[in-house]
C-alpha cells in the first residue's frame, strides 16, 4: 500500500493542456508521463495511418497494437490533415488554447506548414514548444533520418556495449527513444515553472542523440579524463568478475553486482572463498576469477541462488524472464502492472514511477475518437465540424 501522501496519488499537472504531434515511442512515452501526472494530452494524428505504432504487432483488444496501448492511455485523439489549408486554419485555432505544443518532426517541418516559432508566438505568447528529434535543431546531422540504434551509435553509448571481440549487439530496449522522452518531460516541466514567473513561452530543443550519455556517466567520466578502456573491460561493463552474469546449474542466468568491498566480502564468505580486493579492479587476473565464479554459480539451481540472495546481503539476483514479471512478488507489491478496462475487454498496462495508483485513466483512444470534442473546445460549431469532415480534413 502507498504511504500517506504518496506522490502517485496526485495529479500535479491537472489543468495543463498538451497538444501532442508525436508518434511511435519517444514523444508518446513523454506525453504518457505528462498524462499520468494529470495533464490533458490531445494527440493530433494525420488522416492516413495516424500514429504508426497503432499498426505494429501484436494487436490487442479493439484493434490497436500492444505497443500503442502501453504508451497512450489517458490521452485523446484528433485526426486532422495539417497539409490541407483548412486543417492548418483549425490548427491555428487549436494552439491558442494549449500550454504545450509537443512535436517530433524533422527540423523545419512545422515552419513549412506555416507554424514556425514566430507564428506560434503570435498565436499564443505563452505557448511552450518542445521539439524532440534525433539529432537536434542544428548541427551537420540535424536533418538526417535515424532511429534508436543510430542515436546510440552516434552518442558513443553503443560503443561501450558488449565484448570487444564482436560487434555491439542490438540492445533489448530503446534507450535513446525513452531517454529523449524523459528529457522532454524535464524540459517541459522546467518551462512550465519558468512561465509561471515570466508569463512567456519558450522553445525546447531535445535531441535523442544527446540524451543517452548520462546513462553511461561513469564510463564517459573516465573517457573525458583521457582513459579509454577496451569495450567490455570497464568496471561496469563486464570487466570484473564481481559485476557480471553467470549461469546456475539449471541454466538460469544470475547477476552478481558486488562492487563494494563489503558486498564482495559477504559473497566470498558465504560461498567459501577468500575475499581478495583485487577482484574489484579490472585486469588480466579477471579471466581466472570469472572462471572460478562460473563454477560456483553452476553449483546451485536458480531457486537455491534466490534463497541465497534472501539470506545474504551481497547483490545477487536472478535474471527474470519478461513473462515472469507479473507474478513476481516484489513487482506485485509495487503494483507495477495493472489491467485497464476498455469497451471490449481490457488491456494490460505498466506503471511509471509517477503513474497514479487509482487507475482512473481512459483507455488508449481510437483514431479520431475525440475529434468532435476537441474541436468544440477550440470554438468550432457543429456545421463547421461537419464541413471539415465532409472535406476529409478531419475524422
Amino acid at each position: 500500500m502507498p504511504l500517506p501522501g504518496d506522490f502517485r496519488g496526485s495529479r500535479p499537472l491537472e489543468g495543463v493542456r498538451v497538444l501532442d504531434l508525436t508518434r511511435l515511442i519517444p514523444g508518446p512515452f513523454a506525453s504518457l508521463v505528462l498524462a499520468d501526472l494529470g495533464a490533458t494530452v490531445d494527440k493530433v494524428e494525420d488522416t492516413g495511418g495516424g500514429d504508426y505504432l497503432r499498426h505494429f504487432p501484436p494487436l490487442v483488444a479493439e484493434g490497436y497494437s500492444a505497443g500503442f496501448a502501453a504508451l497512450n492511455r489517458g490521452k485523446r485523439s484528433l485526426v486532422l490533415d495539417l497539409k490541407h489549408e483548412r486543417g492548418r486554419e483549425v490548427f491555428a485555432k487549436l494552439v491558442t488554447g494549449y500550454d504545450v505544443l509537443f512535436e517530433q518532426f524533422r527540423p523545419g517541418v512545422l515552419e513549412r506548414l506555416g507554424f514556425g516559432n514566430e507564428r506560434l508566438r503570435e498565436l499564443n505568447p505563452k505557448l511552450i514548444v518542445c521539439s524532440l528529434t534525433g539529432y537536434g535543431q542544428d548541427g551537420p546531422l540535424a536533418h538526417r533520418a535515424g532511429h534508436d540504434l543510430n542515436y546510440l551509435a552516434r552518442a558513443g553509448v553503443l560503443g561501450l556495449h558488449g565484448p570487444a571481440d564482436a560487434p555491439p549487439q542490438v540492445p533489448g530496449w530503446q534507450m535513446a527513444d525513452v531517454g529523449g522522452g524523459l528529457w522532454a518531460v524535464v524540459g517541459i516541466l522546467a518551462a512550465l515553472m519558468d512561465r509561471s514567473r515570466t508569463q512567456k513561452g519558450c522553445h525546447i530543443d531535445i535531441a535523442m542523440s544527446d540524451s543517452v550519455q548520462g546513462f553511461a556517466s561513469a564510463s564517459f567520466g573516465a573517457i573525458l579524463a583521457g582513459v579509454m578502456p577496451p569495450r567490455g573491460d570497464d568496471l561496469l561493463t563486464g570487466g570484473i568478475a564481481p559485476y557480471n552474469t553467470y549461469l546456475s546449474s539449471d541454466g538460469a542466468p544470475i547477476t552478481l553486482a558486488a562492487l563494494e568491498p563489503k558486498f564482495w566480502t559477504t559473497f566470498c564468505m558465504a560461498v567459501g572463498i577468500e575475499p581478495d580486493m583485487s577482484a574489484l579492479m579490472p585486469g588480466p587476473h579477471q579471466a581466472e576469477l570469472k572462471r572460478m565464479l562460473a563454477e560456483i554459480f553452476a553449483s546451485k539451481t536458480r531457486a537455491e541462488w534466490e534463497a541465497f540472495a534472501a539470506e545474504h546481503d551481497c547483490c545477487v539476483e536472478p535474471v527474470l524472464r519478461p513473462d515472469e514479471l507479473r507474478e513476481d512478488a516484489h513487482l506485485r507489491a509495487r503494483q507495477l502492472f495493472f489491467s485497464l478496462a476498455t469497451k471490449e475487454g481490457s488491456v494490460e498496462q505498466f506503471r511509471t514511477p509517477v503513474t497514479p495508483l487509482d487507475e482512473s485513466f481512459s483507455p488508449p483512444p481510437q483514431p479520431g475518437e475525440h475529434s468532435d470534442a476537441i474541436l468544440r473546445e477550440a470554438g468550432l460549431d457543429e456545421p463547421q465540424i461537419a464541413e471539415l469532415r465532409s472535406l476529409g480534413v478531419m475524422r
